[in-house]
C-alpha cells in the first residue's frame, strides 16, 4: 500500500513537472511573439532587432550607415485574404539603408522566421528621408562656418547658441546641385533670445546649404539684412496674461465602457471591422475594412492610407522658393507622430495606443500614446416627425474616430479616420500649428505685398498650399471592381422638359488608367463610384461606394514650374491605377531630391485596363492658405476631408434599426 502511494506521488510529481514545463514553454513562446497573430501585425521590437542584426551580419556597413526606414514588408495580398487564425504565415521586414560616406541607398528584405537576408539591392541616384542625426550634423556645419558666423554678427547676433536651426530637405535644386548628386539640406534660422517660441523671429536673407555627405556647407548666399520681430510670442498661460473666463465643466461619460472591441490590431464597432498599423512613413494605415450588413461580412477596402503631401510656398524670393515640403516621403510622417493626452487631443473617454518605431541607428523604441481611438456624439443620425400621429422618431448619431497627430517643424497635422453608423467612412485632416513666418521691416500691410499678408508687426505670412494624397485600395464586395464617374446636368427645355426642371445623371466608366486622371467639377457635381463588377444588389444594380469630395483646391504652381514636375500627383484630384503591391506612394518611393515624373505619372504609363480589375483610387485634396492675423501665434484648426459613402451597397438605411 505504501509502495503504491509512493508510486502515485512520484507519478503525480512527474505529471505536474511536465505540465509546468509545457506551461513555461508556452509562456516563453507567447513572450517572444506577444501579439503576432496575423500577417498584418506591426513589427515588434524583437523583430526590428532581428532585421538589423541580419543586415549587419550579412553586409559590411560603415559607422555612418543609417536606417531611414524599417517597417513590415507587407505580405502578398492573396495570402492575407486567404489567412485563417492559427495558420502559419511569413514575417518579413523591409529596410532602407543609407551609406552616407558612399552616398548610396540600399533596400533589404529580411525573413524574420529564418533570420536570413532574402533581398538586397542598391537603388541608384535616390535620397531617402532625412534622419534625426542629420539635423545635428547640419546644425554643427552651419555654426562652425565662418561665412555663417559673419552673417549672424552682421545681424547683431554674437551668441550663436541663441540661433535655432531647422534642417529642410533641399526642395528645388540648382542644375549644379542636380549634377553632383550629393545629399543636401537647407537651413532655416531663427533667433531664440529669451523666448522659447522662436518661430516669430526668422532670420531672413540667407540661403545656406549643407552637403550631408561631407558635413560642410556647399553653398552660402547672404542677400542682406531684414529686420525680425523681437516681441515675445510665447503662448503659455503665464505669457498670455489675462485669460478668457473658463467654461463650466463638460464631461463625456461612458459608464458601461466603450462600444468598440480591440483584439490585437483588429477593431470592431457597429458592423465595421478593420485592422490598423502605425507605419513610420505613411502614419496610420487601415487594412481589411469590412462591414457586416446583418447577413454577410462584406469587404470595402483592403488598404487605405495617406500616401504623400506637398506644401508649396508662393514667394519667388530665392530664400523661399525652394520650400516645397513632401512631409511623408522627405521626413517620414509616421515617425513624427506625437504623444497625445486624454482630455486634450482626444476626449477623456478615449483610449491611447502605443507604436513601435526604429531610429536612424536601427534601434527600436516605443512611442507611447500616438494612436487615439474614441467614440463621440454627432447630433442626429436620422429623424422624422409625423403630423398625423404626432409620432417623433429620431436616433442620435455616434461615430468612431481613429486618429494620430504629427508635428513637422512648425506645422501640426491630425489625421482622422471616422466610421459612421450609416456605413460611411470619412477622412478628416486637421491643420494647426504655427504659420511659417517671414521676417519683414513692415509694420503695416502694403498693397504691394501680393505674395502674402502681414499677420503681426515684422511678421509676414507667405501664401502657400497644403496638398494630401490618399491611396485607397478598394475591394468593394471583392477584388473585381470598376470606377464610374458621375456627372449631373440640367436638361434643356423641350417637349419632354417643358418647365426646364429636369436633372439628369450620367455615369461614365473610366476604362483605362490614362483616362482615369480626373478633376473636380462643381458645375456638374462630379463624384466617383467604385462598384463591384460581378455582384448585384437586391435591385439588380451594382453595389458600390462613392467618393464624395468636400473642400478642395487646384494646384497653383504653373505649367513648367519645377515643383509642378516633382509633385505631379497634386495637379489632379483623382487617379485610378490597377493594383500593384509596389505602387504605394503618389510622389514616388524617394521624393527627396527626386527627378520629375515620379510616382503616379509612372504608374499610369502602361495605361492598364481598369474594368473589372483590382483597382486603387488615389484622391488628392488641397488647402490654399492665405494667412491672416487670426492665425498668429498658433493657427486655429482648419479641416479638410472627404467621405466614402455607400451607394447601392445596402438594401436600406443600415442604421434604421438602431434601438432608441
Amino acid at each position: 500500500m505504501i509502495k503504491r502511494l509512493k508510486r502515485f506521488l512520484w507519478l503525480s510529481i512527474a505529471i505536474i513537472s511536465i505540465i509546468s514545463i509545457s506551461i513555461g514553454l508556452m509562456e516563453t513562446l507567447m513572450a517572444q511573439q506577444p501579439s503576432i497573430s496575423h500577417p498584418l501585425t506591426s513589427l515588434t521590437e524583437a523583430e526590428i532587432n532581428t532585421a538589423v542584426s541580419v543586415i549587419q551580419r550579412e553586409k559590411t556597413l560603415s559607422e555612418m550607415a543609417a536606417f531611414p526606414l524599417i517597417a513590415l514588408q507587407e505580405p502578398d495580398k492573396k495570402e492575407v485574404l486567404n489567412f485563417t487564425p492559427g495558420k502559419v504565415f511569413q514575417r518579413k521586414a523591409f529596410l532602407v539603408i543609407y551609406e552616407r560616406s558612399q552616398n548610396k541607398t540600399y533596400e533589404g528584405v529580411v525573413d524574420l522566421t529564418s533570420k536570413t537576408l532574402s533581398s538586397w539591392k542598391e537603388i541608384p541616384s535616390v535620397q531617402p528621408a532625412i534622419v534625426a542625426s542629420e539635423y545635428q550634423l547640419a546644425t554643427e556645419a552651419f555654426k562652425s562656418d565662418p561665412r555663417w558666423q559673419t552673417a549672424m554678427q552682421k545681424r547683431g547676433i554674437t551668441d550663436f547658441n541663441q540661433v535655432k536651426i531647422s534642417c529642410w530637405a533641399p526642395g528645388i535644386l540648382s542644375k549644379q546641385e542636380e549634377a553632383t548628386g550629393n545629399r543636401l539640406c537647407r537651413g532655416l534660422f531663427y533667433y531664440k533670445g529669451e523666448h522659447w517660441n522662436y518661430y516669430g523671429s526668422p532670420i531672413e536673407g540667407i540661403l545656406a546649404t549643407v552637403n550631408l555627405n561631407t558635413g560642410k556647407i556647399s553653398s552660402f548666399v547672404d542677400r542682406g539684412i531684414v529686420p525680425f520681430s523681437k516681441e515675445n510670442w510665447n503662448y503659455d498661460v503665464n505669457s498670455l496674461g489675462k485669460l478668457l473666463s473658463p467654461l463650466k465643466a463638460l464631461k463625456i461619460l461612458q459608464p458601461n465602457g466603450a462600444s468598440f472591441q480591440i483584439k490585437g490590431n483588429e477593431i470592431s464597432w457597429q458592423g465595421w471591422q478593420f485592422r490598423y498599423v502605425m507605419h513610420p512613413r505613411s502614419g496610420l494605415v487601415l487594412y481589411q475594412v469590412t462591414h457586416n450588413d446583418g447577413e454577410n461580412i462584406r469587404p470595402v477596402l483592403y488598404r487605405a492610407s495617406l500616401s504623400e503631401t506637398v506644401v508649396p510656398y508662393g514667394d519667388p524670393n530665392p530664400t523661399w522658393s525652394f520650400r516645397n515640403a513632401f512631409d511623408v516621403g522627405e521626413y517620414n510622417f509616421g515617425s513624427l507622430a506625437t504623444t497625445m493626452q486624454l482630455g486634450k487631443e482626444i476626449p477623456e473617454n478615449g483610449l491611447l495606443l502605443d507604436a513601435v518605431f526604429a531610429n536612424g541607428d536601427g534601434e527600436p523604441y516605443v512611442m507611447p500614446g500616438v494612436i487615439g481611438i474614441y467614440e463621440r456624439n454627432n447630433g442626429m443620425l436620422w429623424k422624422h416627425y409625423d403630423y398625423g400621429t404626432q409620432r417623433n422618431d429620431v436616433r442620435r448619431s455616434r461615430e468612431l474616430i481613429m486618429t494620430m497627430n504629427a508635428a513637422i517643424d512648425n506645422y501640426d497635422y491630425s489625421i482622422n479616420w471616422i466610421f459612421h453608423q450609416d456605413g460611411t467612412l470619412e477622412v478628416q485632416n486637421e491643420l494647426t500649428g504655427i504659420v511659417l513666418a517671414q521676417g519683414t521691416a513692415s509694420e503695416k500691410q502694403s498693397e504691394d505685398d501680393s505674395s502674402g499678408r502681414l499677420i503681426a508687426k515684422n511678421i509676414f505670412g507667405v501664401n502657400h498650399q497644403h496638398f494630401f494624397n490618399y491611396r485607397l485600395d478598394f475591394d468593394v464586395d471583392g477584388q473585381a471592381n470598376s470606377v464610374m464617374e458621375m456627372n449631373v446636368k440640367a436638361l434643356p427645355m423641350d417637349e419632354k422638359n417643358p418647365l426646364g426642371n429636369a436633372i439628369a445623371v450620367t455615369e461614365t466608366p473610366l476604362a483605362k488608367e490614362t483616362a482615369a486622371v480626373r478633376d473636380l467639377d462643381m458645375k456638374s457635381s462630379r463624384e466617383w463610384m467604385i462598384v463591384s463588377a460581378d455582384k448585384k444588389n437586391v435591385l439588380d444594380a451594382t453595389p458600390g461606394y462613392m467618393l464624395m469630395p468636400e473642400g478642395n483646391s487646384i494646384f497653383f504652381p504653373v505649367e513648367g514650374s519645377k515643383i509642378r514636375e516633382r509633385a505631379e500627383f497634386a495637379t489632379h484630384h483623382v487617379w485610378v491605377t490597377k493594383y500593384k503591391p509596389t505602387e504605394l506612394y503618389a510622389g514616388g518611393d524617394y521624393p527627396n531630391q527626386t527627378q520629375p515624373g515620379q510616382g503616379l505619372p509612372k504608374y499610369i504609363a502602361d495605361d492598364e485596363a481598369l474594368m473589372g480589375e483590382d483597382i486603387v483610387l488615389w484622391y488628392t485634396m488641397g488647402v490654399t492658405h492665405i494667412p491672416r492675423s487670426e492665425d498668429w501665434p498658433v493657427m486655429p484648426v482648419h479641416r479638410v476631408g472627404f467621405k466614402l459613402v455607400p451607394r447601392g451597397f445596402f438594401s436600406r438605411n443600415p442604421a434604421i434599426n438602431l434601438p432608441e
